[in-house]
């Protein structure tokens, strides 16, 4: 009997090893600790679970689907939701400033990492994200926004460049008092955005904890 539990230990481990670890579409490693993708799907989980996320940024305003939500509560994952309207076409409404500087506080603050940032294709609300924050990273407006072309690709916006190349990081700046960088671990001395006082860590009104 003993050898045969042996053996059913081993086998399972074999499977777990086994197993492919399939990332979501437009996934992509922002910085140490900040992931963007695309809606992640139940074959995704395991990937997920590889991250050790403590944070998932949802950009999106439908409800979240119940099979991810039970994901997230049995992994002790946070999630964020910060509703923004998808647009259509070119035509479509710019981001709302008001949003995008929510959320941003919630990404730059590091006792949320590791976070996963995501809309429903990972582009355009995503790549406006991802675009705020490069411009308060100091990163040329150039390779800002050549990295959200490079997410978006044939589906690039005009007024989601535009919403990017005028975003006026200092609004953040104001709101946050005293933004440091700071020297943070994961085993690698990586310079990280952070928050300096405690306090500064209460729940958005515009983001809603699900």
């Amino acid at each position: 009997m003993l050898g045969g539990g042996l053996i059913k230990e081993e086998e399972e481990d074999e499977r777990m090893n086994d197993t492919v670890l399939v990332p979501p579409p437009n996934f992509s490693m922002v910085v140490d600790g900040i992931y963007r993708s695309a809606f992640p799907q139940s074959i995704h989980f395991s990937f997920l679970l590889s991250l050790n996320l403590k944070t998932i940024i949802y950009l999106c305003p439908e409800p979240y689907p119940e099979t991810n939500l039970d994901f997230l509560r049995a992994n002790n994952i946070r999630l964020l939701q910060f509703g923004i309207e998808g647009g259509k076409s070119e035509a479509s409404e710019s981001m709302p400033k008001q949003t995008i500087t929510e959320a941003l506080k919630v990404l730059i603050d590091v006792r949320n990492h590791p976070v996963l940032i995501h809309c429903n294709r990972g582009k355009h609300r995503t790549g406006c994200l991802v675009g705020c924050l490069r411009k308060l990273q100091n990163w040329c407006l150039s390779s800002v926004l050549e990295e959200y072309r490079h997410f978006a690709g044939i589906k690039a916006r005009a007024t989601d460049l535009k919403f990017i190349e005028t975003f006026n990081t200092s609004l953040l700046r104001q709101c946050l008092y005293s933004l440091i960088y700071q020297y943070q671990g994961y085993g690698s001395n990586k310079r990280r955005l952070m928050y300096e006082e405690e306090n500064l860590q209460q729940k958005s009104p515009t983001a809603k904890a699900l």
